[in-house]
């Protein structure tokens, strides 16, 4: 397995770019600067992540999600778990 995260990951199963193997190592996203924990879905090359929108939901029961641009650095979290 790669030591970098993919361009882009989604945490939805029904989406195209969504990886179990991945979101189970573990992966972190810094955007602008700021660590972020509730984020749905990111894409490095296009500088944008989809996070939660509240309690809101769409007409399926799907959370809402906000589109935000700027710069993203996703990393592995569970890396040399050594203590």
């Amino acid at each position: 397995m790669s030591d970098t995260p993919p361009d882009r990951l989604a945490s939805n199963p029904s989406s195209p770019h969504y990886d179990a193997e991945i979101l189970e190592r573990g992966v972190g996203i810094v955007f602008n600067g700021v660590e972020k924990t509730n984020v749905d879905e990111y894409c490095v090359s296009e500088g944008w992540i989809r996070v939660t929108a509240g309690k809101a939901v769409d007409r399926k029961g799907n959370p809402m999600t906000i589109k935000l641009q700027g710069e993203v650095k996703p990393y592995f979290r569970n890396d040399n778990a050594e203590g």
